[in-house]
């Protein structure tokens, strides 16, 4: 049962029928013709929840990537903060047609304990950004956030294998970027967060090729910014910019701004990048892999 589910809670999701994931209810939420049609009460649904929430690229992404499946099924915002949401998730698990949830900023660590069962990678970062339904109407976990950044690097051309990377932000985001990174091959990983106790944490269970970097990226074959610092015209660098060397790969998290200070500094110093739009794409079809139960 997801955690913080009250008993009553988890009577009804276990005695009623109809809860499962968007595959198991196709049948009843298929679309018919080759376009979208507008939503009705068959819709299958599914939440993004953040604080804040009004960035963020999957309601259209996902529901049109929905709507390329044959599914009459939609994904909409809730701007929930971290007081709230126990509440939510608890209020959200009774309705029958909700199929799936996706945890942004900064609730991807909070959303591992509604999880009954989650991935390995998922269980060791103790974060998810995606939850499906079970059969009995649990949350089984996933975090894809580290495979959607290695995907858009691969993409962009990067060859990670061998690399020297420095990641800032050790987040839920930044957490499942440094795993990926070292799944990916890389020689060596320094993870910087202006919280060291956080930063320390994720030393700690990565292990071997991993140390406490800075905010200088000199020397540095690949940089990831996967903090929230370029969101706001008036945010700090994450990173001493003018000390990127020509050739290095710089990506950042962040979709909107498309091209961050960061990125465009990095732009002008020969640098190749990749945007939050980038990830974005690959997270998208990871997500959707996930929720369809194809991964």
């Amino acid at each position: 049962m997801p955690a913080g589910t009250s008993p009553s809670v988890r009577g009804r999701i276990e005695e009623e029928p109809g809860h499962g994931n968007i595959l198991r209810n196709r049948a009843v939420g298929a679309l018919s013709g080759q376009g979208p049609r507008p939503l009705d009460g068959s819709t299958r649904v599914h939440v993004i929840v953040g604080d804040p929430i009004a960035q963020v690229k999957s309601p259209g992404g996902i529901t049109g990537a929905f709507q390329r499946e044959g599914l009459n099924a939609v994904m909409v915002p809730a701007h929930v903060t971290p007081e709230a949401l126990t509440g939510f998730v608890q209020g959200l698990s009774l309705a029958r047609n909700v199929d799936g949830i996706v945890a942004t900023v900064p609730h991807k660590f909070a959303a591992y304990a509604f999880c009954s069962t989650a991935t390995e990678r998922a269980r060791l970062l103790e974060a998810v950004n995606v939850l499906r339904r079970n059969p009995d109407g649990t949350w089984h976990g996933d975090m894809v956030d580290g495979l959607a950044c290695v995907t858009s690097l691969q993409k962009g051309g990067c060859d990670l294998a061998g690399k020297r990377a420095l990641l800032v932000g050790s987040g839920g985001a930044g957490s499942a970027i440094g795993h990926a990174l070292l799944g990916a091959g890389v020689a060596s990983l320094a993870i910087h967060d202006a919280d060291a106790g956080r930063r320390d944490r994720l030393l700690a269970l990565l292990g071997n090729r991993t140390v406490a970097g800075s905010d200088d990226p000199a020397g540095y074959d690949v940089v990831v910014n996967a903090t929230p610092a370029g969101m706001q015209a008036e945010d700090p660098l994450p990173m001493q910019a003018d000390r990127l060397e020509p050739g290095c790969w710089v990506a950042d998290v962040i979709t909107a701004p498309e091209v961050t200070p960061l990125l465009q500094a990095a732009r002008e110093r020969g640098c190749g990048t990749r945007t939050g739009l980038d990830m974005f794409a690959a997270v998208r079809e990871l997500i959707v892999d996930v929720l369809l139960e194809r991964r």
